[in-house]
């Protein structure tokens, strides 16, 4: 037995126990119960202090996160800036009529009563207004995928640093009570050496592909198109790319960069893992052909080497909108002794005892042994192993769950205001770093399937890293790395 999961069973033995960690709060039952509860322990700083934030992009996810953020005590929506007329005329119906509303996001960064700005925006305008709202000195709360492009990563980076104000990515399974109480059963050994991780996130639907709906009025009168487009290839006005713009690689990085990030991140807040190192995939769009040029099938295979904080492990990982069992997600982590099953906010712990006897028969070569051998070695093996070596335990299954009407979003928010009033950027997880960190494996994997070859990426330095037979090439012959950074803007 490892030292690790002597521990771990050290502390689960007795009563009762509580797990804590800083986020997350586990109340034990007794030893042989089932089925535990996850309580969240993150509470909100200072709440007579009132953060102004506003709104850029009142999209999908822009209502939920201004929702959820207007739950935390302490906090006001001032403005709200979207290229469609008809949701700044929403924003008004649902969040008062005094809100200040623009199609042009800099006329928010240029309010003094705006402390900080959630970025809800289509991908390739995620760099461009972080580094932006940094630069004037407002806080950030910036959806996930944090870029567009990996190379656009560092800017990011260089920006938060030079700021010095909060920055936070919106993944919110980084603050989720359910990840940090995994965790701490990680670290704890419950699992032994961990050796694989498998996740997937499948759907099925019209609205899982991203069909939104389109709006009756939508035109070039009612949509800001081309400031839209921004730095992407230009093309006549599009309902259909404004409104469902993840089904295009002009603005969305497709089910990589919406969905894969989130199992990364919740992946690497567990293990504390930087990341991969090398990445390959395959991608096809199998079923949603209408018209957008995102895959709608992406199967990704991650190679993570060993670090001080976990083994090497591969992590293999899959997006499929086209399920047709109706769709589901989960993760797996699975050590050399138990295995973690993580649902979204709640998990199971499964583990399994080996024998120290190897046994012997059955489908074995035992039974090729002449019938002297086969006694000479049944006798040996009595001597050597005691009966109760020879038998393996599986331990009762632990269910975890989060209470009825947890919100994770809820909590990420909660981190990124304390932070804001605490003035302290470092306590947040899921900071610039982190974010690229998991937004470019992510990335890589559209680049991969795209080149048909592994990408080959630094998770320390954060960058891809040219292949060691490129380097080797005469001078003015073509680099295989030259196509891979050029095509890292398609990624």
């Amino acid at each position: 037995m490892s030292a690790s999961r002597r521990s771990f069973l050290k502390k689960l033995g007795g009563s009762a126990a509580a797990l804590t960690t800083g986020s997350a709060l586990i109340q034990e039952a007794q030893a042989n119960a089932q089925i535990r509860q996850i309580q969240s322990t993150i509470r909100p700083f200072g709440a007579n202090d009132q953060v102004n934030i506003a709104l850029i992009g009142a999209g999908i996810i822009g209502h939920y996160d201004t929702s959820t953020a207007l739950k935390v005590p302490g906090t006001q929506l001032v403005a709200v800036c979207d290229l469609y007329d008809g949701r700044l005329t929403r924003a008004k119906e649902v969040w008062g009529d005094q809100l200040f509303t623009t199609r042009d996001y800099r006329e928010i960064l240029a309010r003094k009563d705006v402390d900080a700005v959630l970025i809800c925006v289509p991908d390739h305008w995620h760099d461009h207004i972080s580094i932006a709202a940094l630069n004037a000195g407002k806080h950030v709360y910036c959806e996930k995928p944090m870029v567009h492009r990996i190379a656009e990563g560092q800017a990011v980076i260089e920006a938060q640093k030079r700021a010095g104000k909060v920055f936070q990515v919106g993944s919110q399974r980084a603050s989720s009570a359910g990840i940090l109480a995994a965790k701490k059963y990680y670290e704890d050994g419950a699992i032994g050496e961990l050796t694989f991780v498998e996740a997937y996130t499948d759907r099925s639907n019209a609205m899982g592909a991203w069909q939104y709906s389109i709006p009756p009025d939508a035109s070039p009168q009612t949509v800001d198109w081309d400031r839209f487009q921004g730095d992407a290839p230009k093309h006549p006005f599009d309902a259909t790319r404004f409104f469902r713009w993840r089904n295009y690689k002009d603005y969305g990085t497709g089910v990589a960069g919406d969905l894969f990030v989130h199992l990364l991140t919740g992946l690497h807040v567990i293990t504390g893992s930087l990341g991969p190192q090398r990445i390959f995939s395959l991608a096809d769009l199998n079923y949603w052909k209408d018209g957008r040029d995102a895959y709608d099938l992406v199967t990704g295979i991650l190679d993570y080497p060993q670090t001080d904080k976990h083994p090497s492990f591969q992590f293999v990982t899959r997006v499929n909108l086209s399920d047709g069992s109706g769709g589901g997600q989960a993760t797996k982590l699975v050590g050399t002794e138990g295995v973690i099953e993580l649902g979204w906010n709640d998990f199971t712990l499964k583990r399994f005892k080996r024998p120290i006897a190897p046994g012997y028969g059955g489908y074995d070569s035992y039974n090729s042994f002449p019938k002297a051998i086969q006694e000479q070695f049944a006798k040996e093996y009595e001597a050597r192993y005691a009966p109760e070596t020879r038998k393996g335990t599986k331990e009762p299954d632990v269910v975890f769950k989060a209470p009825e009407g947890y919100d994770d979003r809820l909590d990420h928010l909660t981190v990124f205001f304390n932070a804001i009033r605490e003035n302290n950027p470092a306590l947040i997880t899921e900071d610039a770093s982190f974010g690229l960190r998991a937004a470019a494996p992510s990335l890589a994997c559209n680049l991969s399937a795209e080149l048909r070859q592994v990408v080959n990426w630094d998770p320390v330095k954060m960058r891809i890293v040219e292949p060691a037979a490129a380097k080797a090439k005469p001078k003015g012959t073509p680099k295989p790395g030259a196509k891979a950074q050029k095509s890292v803007a398609k990624a």
